[in-house]
């Protein structure tokens, strides 16, 4: 099925462009969300009649996008999951989640501008790409934790593991330590027993 562009596709093609797409992805995607109309006469003559607004309209979101962009990206924002002490999530975060955390710090997003990779099921630091207008991205993290105190830990390069393993270190050290001053007060009561005598045996032992 061949359509006109009214917007640049990712992968497919810039805005005027005519393209062959299969047709229920033209149908459920493109024509649905405006992106495209069907390539008829028609249309082709509508949108050259048109072209000259469209281009201006476009050049105009995409500055606004851009100006969004520069504030939005390499910005963090942390999600708050439960999760198991090997760092798996109870569930997953999701486009949604993404977009909530950045609207709740000031950025308006959609779920639908978020992409992500993969689903998100350990906590740590993912990257997130935000499309804010078909020619204009950012880059923003999510810093998915169980708590704050972890988030602001992943925040500084530690992971869980990271912190857990000091504080186990941390624990044996301190247990080492224990062990230690248990036995040099042992040692030093079994140097005191031998300084101080019964005094009658310091008695006999001074008449001989």
């Amino acid at each position: 099925m061949q359509v006109i562009l009214l917007e640049r596709v990712a992968k497919l093609g810039q805005m005027g462009e005519v393209v062959d797409v299969k047709p229920g992805y033209a149908r459920n995607y493109l024509l649905r969300q405006g992106k495209a109309l069907s390539a008829s006469a028609q249309n082709i003559a509508d949108f050259e009649a048109r072209k000259a607004q469209l281009e201006a309209e476009n050049l105009e979101s995409r500055k606004e996008a851009e100006a969004m962009a520069r504030q939005l990206d390499g910005k963090q924002f942390t999600v708050i999951r439960q999760a198991s002490d090997s760092g798996s999530l109870y569930g997953s975060v999701s486009t949604r989640d993404a977009a909530d955390a950045a609207t709740e710090n000031g950025f308006t997003l959609d779920r639908k501008q978020v992409a992500l990779s993969r689903p998100i099921k350990e906590l740590g630091l993912h990257d997130v790409i935000v499309t804010l207008h078909p020619e204009v991205e950012a880059r923003i993290q999510l810093n998915v934790a169980r708590t704050e105190n972890e988030a602001e830990l992943q925040a500084s390069g530690k992971s869980i593991q990271d912190a857990a393993a000091e504080e186990e270190e941390a624990a044996d050290f301190e247990i080492a330590e224990l062990f230690e001053d248990i036995g040099a007060a042992a040692e030093d009561d079994d140097n005191l027993s031998e300084v101080i005598e019964d005094p009658d045996t310091k008695r006999r032992s001074d008449e001989n």
